[in-house]
């Protein structure tokens, strides 16, 4: 079976929108020990392996707005796509107390054999997929409620943004309107992370964008992922109006 690192579904879609999930699956290819990064099912089934439910909202949410949608096909813990090449947490070897066996002897040649076979073809669709005029990107994610040893993560969804606000703060003002729906702003993270994807695709290039990280319990199946899809949609639409980018 031929390996692709990533996907690209509706890749000739007409709206402005282009939906990212960089975190869409928990895939070890076969080329990185054998596809195995001696973990347990369950360790590659949560949070520090992928994403969860990020990838079928996202999907959803290019069929519902018509829009273009890329995605990529490697776990984080083979080699994380939204982080900068320089970064020291592109090969993680430790994540929320898992130590990750596959990563713990892998040096400077296997860090080589992962950009060039998942990192760069994933960015090189991103960049191509951004560079259509007007167009505005919304970076699908999602978090666990709760990390190890860390008290529960309030947040029904946040949005990471940059100093850039032409579109994140009509978008958070407008998701505050909602009824009994708990917003975070740049939380659980902050979204000012140099040479992050956004960072690379976005910010470096006057590019409206916002990242959208929803609780992973939320979107767990599909019901949830669809359910949440068909929300966001009209927010966006209304956000976008509202911002006159």
């Amino acid at each position: 079976m031929t390996y692709n690192p990533f996907f690209i579904h509706g890749e000739n879609r007409p709206a402005r929108w282009l939906i990212t999930c960089d975190h869409a699956t928990n895939m070890v290819p076969p080329f990185v020990n054998n596809g195995d990064l001696g973990l347990p099912r369950e360790d590659m089934e949560r949070h520090i392996a992928y994403d969860v439910g990020a990838y079928g909202v996202a999907q959803h949410l290019g069929e519902v707005l018509n829009a273009p949608v890329v995605a990529s096909n490697f776990s984080r813990l083979v080699i994380d796509p939204n982080r900068g090449e320089d970064d020291p947490t592109l090969l993680m070897k430790l994540y929320d107390g898992t130590i990750i066996p596959g990563n713990r002897t892998a040096d400077a040649i296997e860090r080589e054999k992962r950009l060039q076979q998942c990192y760069r073809p994933y960015h090189e669709q991103l960049a191509r997929m951004t560079a259509l005029p007007h167009t505005v990107v919304i970076s699908m994610h999602s978090f666990t409620r709760q990390l190890r040893g860390r008290p529960p993560r309030p947040w029904e969804i946040g949005i990471l943004f940059t100093p850039d606000e032409r579109f994140s703060r009509p978008l958070i003002d407008r998701l505050n309107a909602e009824s009994g729906l708990c917003v975070g702003e740049n939380e659980p993270y902050t979204g000012v992370l140099p040479g992050d994807a956004i960072d690379t695709h976005c910010t470096n290039h006057g590019r409206p964008n916002a990242l959208i990280e929803i609780r992973n319990d939320l979107i767990a199946d599909t019901p949830g992922q669809r359910a949440w899809a068909e929300r966001l949609a009209p927010i966006l639409q209304d956000s976008l109006a509202t911002s006159g980018v």
